[in-house]
């Protein structure tokens, strides 16, 4: 094992260790040299590939390597990812096609091939299960990992091992990413967006509250624009102010969300790495008095229970790949149909409208006793997040939901709903 204890840092690219105050690695010559007080005591890990789409299209064609590249368009038009070159024109993800292609006429537009996606992302999964069983997954390309005690199994440091696993995805799967380590999840994923493309950045328990005081309130887990908005108006714009702040005042002003900002604030996050999907999936379903043939008399049915699976999906803070429709004959038989979207939801408009399609072709006048509705494919996410990476049209409808989400939360459930959904139990 290498002395760590006497070892300022190490190499990124040979991984021999450095020390002093040199610039380059003796060994190799290179300049990515890491180095923090606490780089080999941490073990809580976030990696994320960088520009995942992209860059497995540019494995695939090497033509590309130095052309900007943009994954999306279709029928939603917009901007799934942009590779680095183009994201320095100002091409960002969720932005309309039309307008990525003023900022940067001469992009290579490919449309998502979302099985390719898929195998390399198993690809760079299994790496992870190599260095350690305690990987959970966030989406297709990034993770959490927990290498506590895996010092002793590798013969190094959680830091060093993470290393060496970056260099081999990029030797395996042919692309890169970006690692952000520290004491807890909230921060590792903080550190991993500090330097991409092909960062490791470190988070130590003696910089955090210095280092989160310093940053806007935008930069904490579930904190969106309204959230913001809400925040500015009590004239608190930055984390530091946060933290000056008691528990109790802030669950006054802002409910539950007053706790969540006076951990976060300070760093603290009590969340461990899970290979429990917890919920693997959540669903609501009702069983009627009596049959029902009618799709019209279904769909307004299917609302209230997307409903109910939105309120759960948010409230735990997690998003589905897929969207499960459930029906029960008359006769007792089941039907399970399901559809994958390209973005996981948890917004109830878009558990409805992809679960609509797949009612219209079951309700051709067979009597149903039971329906129900639910995701699948569940990872970390919050309403904000998925306002932002819809089409123009859709996230309008995402925002007026996250809006009468508000009004509920304040007014309780009954003070505005849907029309589709009125009348209905939920």
């Amino acid at each position: 094992m290498h002395n760590e204890a006497a070892t300022a840092g190490f190499c990124r690219d040979c991984f021999s260790p450095v020390a002093g105050e040199e610039r380059r690695c003796r060994s190799c010559g290179s300049p990515r040299l890491l180095r923090h007080p606490e780089l080999h005591q941490l073990s809580i890990a976030h990696i994320d590939c960088d520009a995942f789409y992209a860059a497995v299209e540019k494995r695939d064609r090497p033509e590309l390597a130095d052309k900007p590249v943009i994954v999306g368009g279709g029928t939603r038009g917009v901007v799934s990812t942009a590779c680095y070159i183009a994201r320095i024109r100002g091409v960002k993800s969720a932005m309309p096609m039309f307008k990525a292609l003023k900022l940067c006429p001469e992009a290579v537009v490919i449309k998502p091939d979302m099985a390719k996606y898929a195998a390399a992302g198993k690809l760079v999964r299994e790496l992870m299960f190599e260095v350690t069983p305690l990987v959970e997954p966030l989406s297709i390309d990034e993770a959490f990992l927990d290498l506590s005690g895996t010092a002793r199994l590798h013969g190094m440091s959680p830091a060093l091992t993470l290393a060496r696993l970056i260099a081999r995805i990029t030797e395996k799967v042919g692309i890169t990413a970006s690692v952000g380590l520290s004491h807890n999840k909230f921060l590792a994923k903080l550190a991993s967006d500090l330097e991409k493309p092909r960062g490791f950045s470190v988070l130590g328990r003696a910089e955090t509250l210095s280092f989160l005081a310093a940053k806007p309130v935008g930069f904490i887990w579930g904190v969106g624009k309204a959230m913001q908005e809400d925040l500015a108006k009590a004239g608190i714009t930055m984390i530091g102010q946060l933290q000056q702040m008691e528990k109790v005042e802030l669950m006054r002003r802002f409910g539950s969300m007053g706790a969540r900002l006076y951990h976060l604030s300070r760093g603290e996050d009590q969340r461990i790495v899970s290979t429990d999907d917890h919920s693997k999936s959540i669903s609501a379903e009702t069983t009627f008095n009596s049959d029902i043939r009618e799709r019209a008399d279904l769909e307004r049915i299917l609302w209230p229970l997307a409903e109910k699976v939105s309120r759960r999906a948010k409230a735990e803070g997690v998003a589905g790949h897929t969207v499960v429709l459930k029906l029960k004959t008359a006769d007792f038989k089941l039907r399970t149909r399901n559809v994958s979207l390209a973005d996981p939801t948890l917004l109830a408009s878009r558990i409805y409208d992809a679960a609509l399609p797949l009612l219209a072709r079951e309700a051709t006048g067979t009597a149903f006793r039971l329906i129900g509705v639910g995701i699948s494919g569940l990872v970390e996410s919050r309403p904000e997040s998925e306002t932002e990476t819809l089409d123009i049209t859709t996230a309008a409808r995402a925002k007026a939901e996250l809006a009468v989400d508000r009004i509920r939360d304040k007014f309780g459930r009954s003070a505005v709903g849907r029309g589709i959904g009125f009348g209905e139990e939920e």
